[in-house]
């Protein structure tokens, strides 16, 4: 989707002015850093008029409406006049060329705009959607995919792009767990620091580096019931110890931008929350970037019960928020909030600072077209390396969840194989959620990839199978904005299932391709049935009666409940939704030229009654054991287990786990201990293992997880090779945050665990005192 602003009248192709730089001695520069981009930008805003300073506090959209309903007008107007800070939704060299043009030609200052837009899991190349991207557990690989994103998204005259998203979540109902890393706020914050600094480069002044904007500030991953929008309540406690710790991570990493969420936080709604804005990112994490809304947030306070669009509008600058997203409500109320004395110049000032802060770290004002360069928007996007790395990721982000009688790999030569489902022959549905420059027509099927792979070597046969969905209410939610994306075959369901089964009745084995669709996860994509649409479900069943070996390639956006597959699917291959390349890798994966090595970042439940599930959770005093049970914290009808738990995924190989040493089980202060595991690959194939280490603080001043995920390797092991893999444990990966906010570690026992997943894991305890 791409959306190409038309002006009335042409703009001749001019170079902007540049500001001469106020002197500044060496001494003075190397005391404070800042001091240069300081003198520079006070110079500017002692000119600037109050219009000029609101305009800068001003993001608008206009013609492309992604997740609302509202567009800007009068855009060229309001350009001369300097009424606009940023423009998100538009890219291309010569549509930015002219928007450019339009600020530094007519408006006083020659300010430029700052170019934003939804670049989540690339650009034009899209990489595995974030979920699937954080169950490579490979953080070169992370950092990799945001610096083609940058690279590519910089060729076609972006800055600024809206991820990384690094909100926790529990609850698979949730459309956007898709967006995120899982459950972890550990893990969370190691991904979220390496996509800050692929999308940011070594310097943001370079010609293909973007500004990260990290979202959404704070806890929208915890909406109760996993219902889009909605509120989050829970206590500074949990806030600090199992929600926070991403976006704090984001901070450390030096991300320039923030964007405010949705929901409220401790019952004041994010975008107007001074505590949550200045007085935790800024006083306490020492953020020193600027603070855009998300889309309307700021205009949807009011619906929260807070006052009307000026009084929020005033609440919001008064909080520490900088930038108004597509709402205008600063544009609209601040000078009249001003001229009633209910904010103050300065707090005016600070925003308007922030924002030309952000445009000189970018180097614009310096050079304001210097991304703008036609000979890269042609070689760059979807170049034949970006599309290689794309496929490498992919391949790493599969997690094995089921491999029975190692069905898998399947044989290259001399088979005869059924690929159904109405995701083998797709294109569209490999992207996943939140691809706005993506070119789908140019992404590769299953059936492709699989092709591409075996050659004429074996026997492809292909059947659709089933409709995506035939529930025609639901799919009027998924077709939104009047797009096509979930259709129903003109053949009927009948005439779609016997092609399936006469293909598989011909054939040794079955690859089924199933789940959901590109707009069942993501924005306003919550479900309350996450298991395989009925359609589909109803094929399954039908091709399992065969008694051939059945392989699902499973497509989805969060943790589905899978208990039905998981009992009568020989192999089951989480793709999540792989990318452009998504066809390739999965024919790679499927016939043994890449050995899965993904693990899993967030939970499946055996039933939606169970969310929120997740591994960190804290005990009860009545907790649960195995088997029967009364009065104890269980289920009458399921085991409280989950089906798959964090961590896990399965190999073509098997790897053994023996001997847990640990250095010692006294320590004192900040001694290091040394927590040694052996693993050994007793299989038959090459593969990678995620070694993961976990910590259980059993007794402490507040109830503390049952474990928490504390470091992890992944390393390469040749088949019969044995590593002694060692972790190295100081007091740091103690520490939490108390009853008190403080955030600190406590003498005691410890219990230690290393193993393949959260839920088989070798055990030692030590004693650590202060």
């Amino acid at each position: 989707m791409k959306t190409i602003f038309t002006l009335k009248n042409a703009v001749c192709v001019a170079t902007a002015a540049l500001f001469v730089l106020p002197f500044n001695s060496a001494k003075a520069q190397k005391a404070n850093p800042d001091a240069k981009m300081n003198a520079f930008i006070g110079d500017i805003m002692k000119k600037m008029t109050l219009d000029e300073k609101i305009g800068q506090l001003n993001l608008i959209t206009s013609g492309m409406a992604i997740t609302g309903t509202v567009t800007n007008n009068g855009v060229e107007a309001n350009l001369k006049k300097g009424a606009i800070g940023g423009i998100f939704g538009l890219y291309g060299t010569q549509q930015v060329r002219e928007m450019q043009e339009l600020a530094i030609k007519n408006s006083r200052f020659k300010i430029p705009l700052i170019f934003g837009l939804d670049v989540i899991h690339g650009h034009r190349t899209i990489f595995p959607i974030p979920l699937g991207i954080s169950t490579t557990w490979d953080m070169g690989l992370i950092e990799q995919s945001a610096r083609i994103a940058a690279r590519e998204a910089t060729a076609e005259g972006l800055n600024w792009v809206f991820s990384p998203m690094v909100d926790i979540a529990r609850d698979a109902r949730w459309g956007r767990i898709s967006e995120g890393s899982g459950e972890d706020p550990w893990y969370g914050g190691q991904v979220a620091q390496a996509m800050v600094k692929g999308y940011q480069g070594k310097s943001m002044t370079d010609a293909d580096a973007v500004m990260a904007c990290v979202k959404h500030f704070a806890l929208y991953g915890a909406a109760e019931a996993g219902r889009e929008y909605n509120t989050a309540d829970m206590s500074k406690v949990a806030m600090y110890n199992y929600y926070m710790p991403p976006y704090k991570a984001a901070v450390d990493a030096g991300a320039g931008s923030f964007m405010s969420s949705f929901n409220v936080v401790d019952g004041v709604p994010a975008t107007v929350n001074r505590w949550l804005l200045t007085d935790l990112l800024r006083k306490q994490w020492g953020f020193k970037g600027f603070v855009v809304s998300d889309y309307t947030a700021l205009n949807e306070v009011t619906n929260h019960g807070l006052g009307d669009l000026q009084t929020v509008s005033a609440l919001a600058l008064k909080a520490g928020l900088d930038m108004d997203m597509v709402g205008e409500g600063f544009l609209s109320t601040l000078k009249k909030s001003l001229q009633e004395k209910k904010i103050t110049q300065a707090e005016i000032d600070l925003a308007c600072r922030r924002v030309l802060e952000a445009k000189y770290k970018l180097g614009l004002f310096a050079n304001p077209y210097k991304s703008l360069d036609p000979a890269r928007e042609k070689s760059e996007p979807m170049s034949e390396a970006n599309r290689k790395a794309a496929r490498t990721t992919a391949e790493h982000s599969f997690v094995l969840l089921k491999n029975d009688n190692q069905v898998l790999p399947l044989k290259k030569a001399n088979s005869k194989i059924a690929v159904v489902g109405p995701l083998a022959d797709n294109k569209r549905d490999m992207l996943g959620t939140w691809v706005i420059a993506g070119e789908w027509e140019k992404s590769v099927s299953v059936l492709e990839g699989i092709k591409n792979v075996v050659g004429n070597s074996s026997q492809i046969t292909y059947a659709k199978g089933a409709n995506i969905t035939e529930d025609t209410a639901f799919m009027a939610r998924l077709n939104f904005f009047g797009q096509q994306m979930v259709s129903i075959d003109k053949r009927s369901s009948d005439d779609l299932l016997e092609e399936a089964v006469k293909a598989a009745k011909k054939s040794d084995v079955i690859v089924a391709v199933v789940g959901e669709s590109q707009s069942m996860s993501g924005e306003s994509s919550s479900r309350a049935d996450i298991s395989i649409p009925e359609s589909q479900q109803r094929m399954l069943k039908e091709l399992a009666k065969l008694g051939k070996p059945l392989v699902i390639v499973l497509f989805n956006g969060r943790p589905l409940t899978l208990t039905w597959e998981n009992e009568h699917a020989s192999a089951i291959l989480d793709v999540w939704a792989p990318g452009t390349e998504a066809g390739n890798a999965v024919g790679e994966v499927l016939f043994g030229n890449y050995n899965p090595s993904g693990k899993l970042t967030t939970t499946f439940p055996r039933s939606v009654g169970q969310i929120p599930l997740y591994y960190n959770h804290l005990n009860t005093g009545r907790p649960y054991t195995d088997g029967p049970a009364k009065f104890k914290s269980v289920y009458l009808d399921i085991s409280n287990d989950p089906l798959y738990p964090f961590g896990y995924g399965l190999s073509y190989t098997k790897f053994s786990y023996t001997n847990l040493r640990l250095s010692k089980t006294k320590l004192k202060g900040n001694e290091t201990l040394q927590a040694t595991v052996t693993v050994t690959n007793t299989g038959g194939y090459a593969g990678e293992e995620v070694v993961q280490l976990y910590i259980g603080d059993p007794a402490a001043s507040i109830a503390r997880p049952v474990k928490e995920l504390k470091g992890f390797q992944k390393l390469n092991f040749q088949p019969g090779e044995r590593k002694d893999v060692t972790f190295n444990i100081t007091p740091a990966q103690l520490k939490f945050y108390n009853s008190q906010l403080k955030y600190d570690w406590e003498a005691g026992d410890f219990i230690i665990q290393v193993g393949t997943s959260s839920s088989d894991v070798k055990t030692g305890r030590v004693n650590w005192a202060k």
